[in-house]
């Protein structure tokens, strides 16, 4: 009698459907996720939804408080700025690092660009808008920076999928002002320097915190 994938199964379905709830911002900031409650919306027993939400604390999308109860993660002011000067000290350098290698090949650049072109929501922006900065860290080499980075990924997506839904009321131009943005990265790829290419990674995370007050 194998249990154990079945129940794996589970887990890894309540939180593929827990996460895309928590990132398109169906379940809100600071809403409570009661085990029982979940479990019983999904159809499961509560074991699956509990490792389900353990797997989401380890991604940086769920908190619990002291007495064990989870909560979709509200992030801070202070956790801006700490993913912000993150950012800022892993992007820009991996951009020189990865210009090199970028000149040969930019497929998986342009693959990116054009699902971009085509999305139909702003969460599925996001996504590809982190999938293309995920390119840049793989092309590095340097497999130290990546595991940062990729470290960072759950809340990256979290607190930028709020920022993009926020920028979309605000302008309606989440997706031509990625795609710009992106485009002009890759084609400094393609024709600049290394130095040039992480200043220009530079200008576009610093770009990133003059969207914040259009969050609040």
């Amino acid at each position: 009698m194998n249990l154990a994938p079945n129940s794996a199964f589970r887990s890894d379905s309540a939180a593929s459907l827990l996460r895309a709830e928590i990132l398109d911002g169906t379940s809100a900031p600071g809403a409570l996720l009661a085990e029982s409650a979940v479990a019983k919306r999904l159809g499961v027993s509560r074991v699956p939804v509990r490792e389900a939400l353990f797997a989401l604390e380890r991604e940086g999308l769920v908190e619990f408080s002291p007495t064990g109860r989870a909560f979709v993660k509200a992030l801070t002011p202070q956790d801006f700025e700490e993913l912000y000067v993150l950012r800022l000290a892993l992007e820009p350098l991996a951009s020189r690092l990865a210009a090199p290698a970028l000149k040969a090949d930019f497929s998986k650049f342009e693959k990116n660009l054009a699902a971009t072109r085509r999305a139909r929501s702003v969460q599925e922006v996001t996504r590809l808008d982190l999938e293309f900065h995920q390119l840049i860290l793989e092309a590095s080499g340097n497999a130290r920076l990546l595991k940062l980075w990729r470290s960072l990924r759950g809340e990256l997506e979290l607190w930028l999928g709020r920022l993009h839904r926020s920028h979309q009321l605000q302008t309606k131009e989440t997706l031509k002002e990625t795609v710009d943005a992106h485009q002009s990265i890759v084609e400094a790829f393609r024709s600049q320097a290394p130095a040039v290419c992480e200043r220009l990674m530079r200008e576009h995370i610093l770009g990133w915190r003059e969207w914040l007050p259009l969050s609040s």
